[in-house]
């Protein structure tokens, strides 16, 4: 945390000079403080072991530099007194050195989570610093939404907000007519938290873990991580519009895939893991339109370079490398009062198949979510289930939260997984849990 707020402080620095000539004001006028404090727990239902024991403070300042200049500080403070979602400290080697978390033993950490400042100059919103910049409104899992990293120290059960992983960004909107193009630019060298073996949700599906064969020699590779600020940075764009009722987006990206390639080489002498991250054009978009009481929406994406696991030993390095296709179509109904019936189908296409490849060919998901408002819309509840149809497996999520009074909410949930130890949901079969969680507004 320290090495980034060093970082954004030049940055601070001229524009705070730049408001030596705005209108006298009191500090006070100028700075807005806010934030939350959460308390979350987490108990295994077969284990009966708490996966989380968290205590979670996040500050957030805004202070009004000038008129036109607005700038944004958010910071969270962790400590998870169970340390089974991350146990120990983690070598953070996926990450840049100005966006590593800072550590304290092994269960408390501190991160500047957002740092931006924001400016509007004629017809351009222009945000300079770390943020999350958001593309795309599917549920539960992604498309388009690829340029921020995650961490999956909870896999994918808590929101996508807190998941992401906020990158330095330099992020650009410019209104033509009634068009929008967006221009992006990432010089932050960081990829996704992925637990490592022995944390409550590392991976074991042979779909992103290789098998290794018992009682031969390994070694496994730390990941090679891009470093060079200008030609490992990510650059993407995004022109938007709204026609005739509908809301249209054409999306391309160049960057790293977040996770890296797992490539294995067999040798006299054993067996010797690589882990690198290897770039990729994305070219997509999204729609969606209402019609009367629903909303019709989708999105698309072609990668171009991505790398799958395959089966056969004989294969030079393990992995085959594809183009892979990617869509997901939903539909979300409010026809009822104080409810959301919302369904979704996802499709996951390899367009170069190998008949050596692990995961099947086209990966087909679907999504049901159910949400209703009671007691005034104090109290929400809401069932989430994300299914597989190739391996049979998936998750429920259901929760309760309540508006106890203005700013604190209680809330109580359960993640119930299913399904064979080789999807990507039942690798967790055995790793339910129910949640209970307070939350305090400041």
């Amino acid at each position: 945390m320290l090495k980034s707020a060093i970082a954004f402080f030049p940055v601070i620095a001229l524009i705070s000079l730049a408001s030596i000539d705005a209108k006298a004001e009191s500090i006070a006028e100028r700075i807005e403080l806010s934030g939350k404090f959460e308390s979350q727990l987490a108990f295994g239902t077969t284990t009966h072991i708490a996966q989380k024991k968290a205590f979670v403070l996040t500050p957030e300042i805004g202070i009004d530099l000038t008129p036109a200049l607005h700038l944004t500080v958010i910071a969270r403070l962790r400590s998870d007194i169970a340390d089974e979602l991350e146990p120990g400290k983690p070598e953070q080697r996926n990450r840049s050195h100005y966006s590593t978390r800072h550590f304290t033993g092994t269960h408390a950490d501190t991160e500047l989570r957002e740092a931006y400042i924001d400016a509007e100059i004629d017809n351009t919103f222009l945000r300079i610093g770390k943020q999350q910049v958001v593309w795309g409104q599917a549920d539960g899992l992604k498309v388009l939404d690829i340029l921020n990293p995650q961490t999956f120290r909870e896999f994918i059960l808590n929101d996508f907000e807190d998941s992401r992983i906020p990158l330095w960004t330099v992020n650009a909107e410019i209104a033509i007519g009634d068009a929008f193009m967006q221009v992006v630019w990432i010089a932050d060298q960081t990829y996704d938290d992925i637990p490592k073996p022995g944390a409550t949700f590392a991976f074991t599906s042979p779909q992103i873990i290789p098998s290794l064969a018992p009682g031969i020699p390994t070694t496994i590779s730390t990941p090679t991580r891009p470093s060079k600020f200008l030609a490992d940075s990510d650059i993407a764009a995004q022109f938007s519009l709204f026609i005739n009722g509908w809301d249209l987006s054409l999306n391309y990206a160049y960057h790293y895939s977040d996770q890296p390639v797992i490539r294995r080489n067999h040798s006299q002498t054993g067996i010797t893991v690589r882990q690198n991250y290897e770039r990729t054009h994305l070219l997509g978009g999204s729609f969606s339109n209402v019609f009367g009481d629903f909303t019709f929406r989708g999105e698309i994406g072609y990668s171009s370079h991505r790398f799958f696991l395959t089966n056969n030993i004989a294969d030079r390095d393990g992995v085959i490398e594809s183009g892979e296709l990617a869509y997901v179509v939903g539909t979300d109904y409010q026809g009822l009062r104080d409810w959301l019936v919302s369904a979704q189908f996802f499709q996951s296409i390899i367009t170069n198949p190998d008949t050596n490849v692990v995961r099947d060919e086209v990966n087909t998901t679907t999504t049901f979510l159910v949400r209703r408002d009671l007691m005034n819309e104090t109290l929400e509840a809401e069932v989430l289930l994300i299914h597989t149809l190739n391996q049979s497996d998936g998750v429920v999520q259901a929760s309760l939260k309540y508006e106890w009074i203005t700013n604190i909410h209680l809330s109580v949930g359960a993640d119930i997984f299913y399904g064979v130890s080789k999807g990507l949901f039942g690798q967790f079969n055995d790793k339910d849990r129910v949640t209970v969680g307070v939350e305090v507004g400041f």
